[in-house]
C-alpha cells in the first residue's frame, strides 16, 4: 500500500471540536501540568497563554482515547488555523513582558473583560466536564448538594436585640429601595443585623448569595468595579471587581435574591469607589434598559447593569471624627435605619441565659444607660457617640462573670471614653470609676 503523504494524513485526521479543546484546557488547569513552550505563537484564553500545538495534541489524545497519539498537523499555520476556526485566539509570542499593550495584550484585556458583564457565563477551562453545557444556575452553584439551614422571622427576633416593628420596618425599607444603610453608634450590631436581613429575604443562612466587603481609605474603583492589575508575569490585565462578578451571578439566577454587604461605607472615598453605581443603584434604574458602558471596557463589550434581584446593605459609623459626611447623591439612593444601644429586656434575657447573675446584669444595664445619657448630653459628643451593647454579648462560660465584666470595662470601654474626652481626661476617668464601682 503506498504511503499517504503527510498533508493528506493531516487533512484526513478528524477535526477537533471546541469542547474537546476546552476539555484539554480544563485538564491543564486542574492538574497544573507543564506543556512544552511554544516558540512563536500562543493560544490566549481567559487571560492565560498556552502553546497551541501542545494543547491541540492533548485535545487530540483525549478525543481519540489514545494517550500516545500524535497530533498530525505541523506547528504554526496548520495548527493555528484549526484552532482559530474554533474561535480561539492565536497571538504572536513576545520575548519580553508587556503591560497589556499591543495585539496580544489587547486581546487578553478583551477576554478578561468578557467575564465582567452580566448575562450567561462563558466557558471555564477549570469547570468540571459534564458532557453538556452548564446552565447559568449550575455555573453559580457548588457541585455537591448543599441545603443551607432555614432562617425565619422568629429566628431573627430570637437573636436580635430589636423589636418586631423595627425589624419589619428595616425589611420594608430594603424591599422598597433595594438599598439600605444601617447607621448608629459603635457596638450596636449593624453588621450582625445586615447579615440577618439578607438571610430573612433568602429564607435561609445561604452564604453563597451574600458577599461582604469592607471599605477603607485604600479601597478604590479598581477593587470594586473594574481596573487593570498585574499577573504573576508582570502583565497587566483588565480584571472585574467585587460588584460586577456578583451582578453576573445575580443576573444568571434571577429568581433568587443576592446581597452585597458593605461594612464601614463611609470609611472609603464613596463617590470614587462607586462610580457609575451611583446611578445604577436606584431601584428604578435596574436592568439592561439602564445599562452603561464602564470607562475601561472595550467598545465591543456589552454594557454593565445592576440586576433587579441584587440588594445592597451598608453599615455607617457616625462616631468617627476622621470620616467625611456621606455624599448626598448616595444618601438619596438608600433607605436609612437608625440603631440604638439596647440595654433593655432582650439583653437582660440574653445575659441571664448565658449564666450571668441577675444583680450583675442589673448593674451593667443601669450604669451603661446612665453613661450613654451623659454622652448624649455632652455638646462635644452627642447620641452618635453612645456605646452599644455588643461589647457585652459574649460572656465566657469558663470564668467568673464579675471578672469578665471588669476586664471589658477596663480594656474596651475605658480606652473609648479616654478618646471621647481626650481634652478632659478627668471626665473619662470619673465615668470609668462609676462603671467599676
Amino acid at each position: 500500500m503506498p504511503a499517504v503523504p503527510p498533508d493528506s494524513a493531516a487533512a484526513a485526521a478528524p477535526l477537533l471540536t471546541r469542547e474537546q479543546v476546552l476539555r484539554a484546557l480544563r485538564q491543564v488547569a486542574r492538574e497544573g501540568r507543564p506543556l512544552p513552550p511554544g516558540t512563536v505563537y500562543e493560544l490566549v484564553y481567559r487571560g492565560r497563554r498556552y502553546p497551541p500545538r501542545a494543547v491541540a495534541e492533548l485535545a487530540y489524545r483525549l478525543a481519540t482515547g489514545n494517550p500516545a497519539a500524535h497530533w498530525p498537523r505541523a506547528a504554526g499555520a496548520p495548527t493555528n488555523a484549526l484552532l482559530e476556526s474554533l474561535d480561539f485566539t492565536i497571538s504572536t509570542k513576545r520575548p519580553v513582558l508587556t503591560s497589556g499593550s499591543g495585539p496580544d495584550g489587547e486581546e487578553t484585556a478583551r477576554q478578561q473583560a468578557e467575564d465582567l458583564y452580566t448575562g450567561l457565563p462563558k466557558e471555564d477551562p477549570e469547570a468540571p466536564v459534564t458532557g453538556r453545557p452548564a446552565s447559568a444556575t449550575q455555573a453559580a452553584e457548588p457541585t455537591a448538594p448543599y441545603a443551607p439551614p432555614a432562617y425565619s422571622r422568629a429566628d431573627a427576633l430570637a437573636e436580635l436585640f430589636i423589636d418586631a416593628p423595627s425589624l419589619d420596618a428595616a425589611l420594608a425599607g430594603l424591599t422598597r429601595r433595594r438599598n439600605l444603610l444601617l447607621q448608629g453608634p459603635p457596638g450596636t450590631g449593624k453588621t450582625f443585623l445586615a447579615r440577618r436581613l439578607a438571610w430573612l429575604l433568602l429564607g435561609a443562612q445561604d452564604e453563597r448569595r451574600v458577599e461582604l466587603v469592607q471599605f477603607h481609605p485604600s479601597y478604590g474603583y479598581e477593587d470594586f468595579m473594574l481596573g487593570f492589575r498585574p499577573d504573576a508575569e508582570g502583565r497587566f490585565h483588565l480584571v472585574p471587581g467585587v460588584l460586577p462578578l456578583l451582578c453576573q451571578r445575580a443576573a444568571a439566577d434571577p429568581e433568587r435574591p443576592y446581597f452585597l454587604l458593605i461594612d464601614e461605607v463611609n470609611r472609603g472615598n464613596v463617590p470614587r469607589i462607586f462610580g457609575e453605581l451611583l446611578l445604577l443603584l436606584e431601584a428604578d434604574k435596574r436592568g439592561p434598559a439602564h445599562a452603561l458602558r464602564l470607562p475601561y471596557a472595550p467598545p465591543e463589550m456589552p454594557r454593565f447593569f445592576v440586576p433587579d434581584n441584587l440588594y445592597v446593605i451598608g453599615t455607617l459609623n457616625l462616631a468617627d471624627r476622621s470620616l467625611a459626611p456621606l455624599d448626598y447623591a448616595l444618601r438619596r439612593r438608600f433607605a436609612f435605619v437608625q440603631l440604638q444601644p439596647q440595654f433593655g429586656e432582650p439583653l437582660r434575657a440574653h445575659l441571664a441565659a448565658q449564666g450571668v447573675p441577675a444583680p450583675l446584669i442589673e448593674r451593667l444595664c443601669t450604669r451603661m444607660k446612665a453613661l450613654n445619657q451623659t454622652i448624649a448630653d455632652d455638646p462635644e459628643l452627642g447620641p452618635d457617640f453612645e456605646i452599644g451593647h455588643s461589647y457585652f454579648c459574649q460572656p465566657p462560660k469558663n470564668e467568673p462573670a464579675e471578672a469578665w465584666l471588669r476586664l471589658v470595662l477596663e480594656q474596651e470601654i475605658g480606652p473609648l471614653l479616654g478618646d471621647y474626652w481626650r481634652e478632659q481626661p478627668a471626665i473619662a476617668a470619673g465615668q470609668l470609676r462609676k462603671l467599676l464601682a
